[in-house]
């Protein structure tokens, strides 16, 4: 946990202010998952903060090789880290302090400067991003 709060910190995903009168936070919870090597022993053990009220997208992306198979179109799969976390947000988004997270008096939340998983907006922001962004060597 303390590696992912440390990630989202140094990205500036959020700013700690107190709550605005008449807006409410959204919650967030943790998501844990062991990450395993091929012969299955264990690599790390990892953490996620997301905001609560994600969705599943499997549909999605069975859509796509659906399309992808008909069509005979090669895919090529890349893993960004933290991808998310790279969309800023451009409206107002509180949320609760994550748990753990130490709290300085009632009524401080976490202003979302960024996307985090688990936002409606997350996925749009950071594909807006990575379009406007220029791959060298592709």
């Amino acid at each position: 946990m303390a590696e992912e709060i440390k990630a989202l910190e140094a990205n500036d995903t959020w700013t700690i202010e107190c709550l605005p009168l008449g807006k409410r936070p959204i919650d967030c919870r943790w998501v844990y998952k062991i990450k395993r090597r091929a012969n299955e022993s264990i690599e790390r053990y990892k953490a996620r903060l997301v905001a609560k009220g994600f969705t599943q997208i499997e549909v999605t992306i069975r859509c796509l090789l659906a399309v992808a198979v008909v069509k005979g179109w090669e895919i090529h799969h890349m893993d960004v880290n933290n991808a998310f976390l790279h969309g800023d947000l451009d409206e107002e988004v509180y949320m609760r302090l994550p748990p753990g997270y130490s709290s300085r008096g009632q009524g401080i939340v976490c202003r979302l400067q960024k996307s985090l998983y688990g936002l409606r907006q997350a996925s749009r922001n950071w594909t807006g991003n990575f379009s406007s962004t220029k791959i060298v060597g592709a």
